[in-house]
């Protein structure tokens, strides 16, 4: 059953890792897409769907730029008739570096991505979702450094907080419009954003520790967070909005801890 049938949806960060993945899974179950990332290679993304008999469009566009985001918006008015899904998921890391080093211009290159994009993704889909009257979705990326410490640089962790504090106060100002407004907090997934973790473990002949920490001990996949994504935008997550939703093998269930050997 194709869960999105007729939806038009927007991914953003859909040149690579979670987005693409979402991006291809959101066709495959029937959506239209509007795929957007600041890198051209966000192309390949739609020339995939399209390929596969799905219906997508390529914008190379800044989701911190208020002018990009309107008009990547309107250009699913504008393609697809309307806008059910936005799935603001453009993100960046600002890398792991000590405390002292980090400037104020890398909080704001942070928090202008991470957290502002996603402001911006909100407030220009409620003005087309809202008077259209049919409800909508729009999920957030957030992370599981969101939640507690340990999982993130300090302002990458304050921007996904911010992410999930975005969409609670959110959910609540759009009350009464059939709109939800959801984040996925994912653990540590092995994507573009990633990769210098896993390159280093490889290295090292380390890789079977990438993930111990968690109750499942391993890493997640990008498939598994889209999937995700996919519940929150389909109907079948009708009655969950203003949620933060961890997708992390259980890494946030518990405080750290040294795991038992088997």
């Amino acid at each position: 059953m194709k869960r999105l049938a007729g939806k038009s949806a927007i991914v953003t960060g859909a040149a690579s890792g979670i987005g693409r993945a979402t991006s291809l899974l959101f066709a495959e179950h029937g959506a239209k897409l509007i795929v957007v990332d600041r890198s051209p290679d966000v192309q390949a993304t739609a020339d995939a769907i399209n390929k596969a008999g799905g219906q997508a469009v390529a914008l190379v566009k800044d989701v911190s730029s208020e002018a990009d985001v309107e008009s990547f918006i309107q250009a699913a008015v504008e393609h697809h008739g309307g806008l059910d899904i936005v799935y603001a998921n453009a993100g960046i890391s600002g890398g792991l570096r000590p405390y002292d080093d980090i400037t104020a211009q890398d909080w704001m290159n942070i928090l202008s991505i991470n957290l502002i994009g996603a402001f911006l993704a909100i407030k220009y889909a409620a003005r087309v979702m809202v008077p259209a009257e049919r409800g909508g979705s729009i999920i957030c990326t957030a992370s599981v450094a969101g939640l507690r410490s340990g999982a993130g640089g300090p302002p990458y962790s304050a921007s996904k907080a911010g992410v999930i504090s975005l969409v609670q106060t959110s959910a609540n100002q759009f009350a009464g419009t059939g709109i939800r407004i959801n984040a996925i907090c994912p653990g540590l997934i092995e994507t573009g954003m990633t990769q210098p973790i896993f390159e280093r473990a490889r290295a090292h002949g380390a890789e079977q520790r990438i993930g111990q920490l968690n109750p499942l001990r391993r890493y997640g996949v990008a498939s598994e967070i889209a999937h995700a994504a996919l519940f929150l935008a389909s109907d079948d997550a009708s009655y969950v909005n203003g949620q933060a939703l961890a997708v992390d093998g259980g890494l946030s269930s518990s405080l750290p801890v040294v795991l038992p050997k088997k």
